[in-house]
């Protein structure tokens, strides 16, 4: 069998990432991937230290229109009874979040205010994110027990863990009005880093794979496990 020269293996590996990037599969999880790791950094402490209140408002704000766009692009893609319900219910989640972190921009607002416009729509958002989640778990079945579970599985997973994550944060948020205060600071952030990891992992197993990679994945797949 012919080796190919190098120009091939570039020539043949630049047309299978070029039709991996057409696909709208690549744009909704490159788009939740931007969404996830701005959520992440603006729960990492010293990024938020870094950029002061406002830069950290900004990048959740940021997050979550990357969020929307991404659960748009989802829902027109979806199929089936099940994918739409969840694309649906999520897409009304990022749209409450887009609501929330714009909200949370106004540095002024008294407690009972942000508890309002800020955190009532996030816990809105976390709970139309755990529907949705649920949907999608629902949704994916293994032909049986013993076939490989797939990347589509671990990503339904994933995002459900991220989406309980999202609402153990969203319960902590709560601004207590007498102390005008976090109820639990720390714990809101770390559910948000977590979640927000979650999703991204999430985000990049549904990322499209090229020919080559889904040729090696079906070699293994094939392979006697156990």
């Amino acid at each position: 069998m012919a080796r190919e020269s190098v120009g091939e293996v570039v020539g043949r590996t630049l047309r299978s990432i070029a039709g991996a990037v057409t696909k709208p599969a690549f744009w909704i999880a490159s788009l939740f991937i931007v969404g996830s790791t701005c959520f992440a950094l603006g729960a990492f402490p010293p990024y938020a230290s870094w950029l002061g209140a406002t830069g950290d408002g900004i990048t959740y704000f940021v997050g979550s229109v990357f969020f929307t766009a991404a659960a748009a692009l989802q829902f027109q893609q979806s199929r089936g009874r099940m994918a739409w319900w969840a694309s649906l219910v999520q897409l009304v989640g990022t749209v409450f979040f887009n609501r929330s972190t714009f909200q949370a921009l106004d540095l002024t607002l008294t407690a009972a205010q942000a508890d309002r416009h800020v955190w009532t729509p996030d816990v809105l958002g976390s709970i139309a994110f755990l529907v949705s989640s649920v949907i999608g778990c629902a949704d994916i079945r293994r032909p049986s027990r013993r076939a490989p579970l797939s990347r589509d599985w671990w990503s339904a997973w994933l995002n459900l863990f991220g989406s309980v994550a999202f609402g153990v944060s969203a319960a902590a948020s709560y601004v207590v009005i007498d102390t005008d205060t976090l109820r639990n600071a720390e714990r809101a952030n770390l559910g948000t880093f977590v979640g927000a990891l979650c999703f991204l992992v999430g985000a990049v197993l549904i990322l499209p794979r090229t020919p080559a990679q889904e040729e090696a994945g079906q070699r293994d797949s094939s392979r006697p496990h156990g």
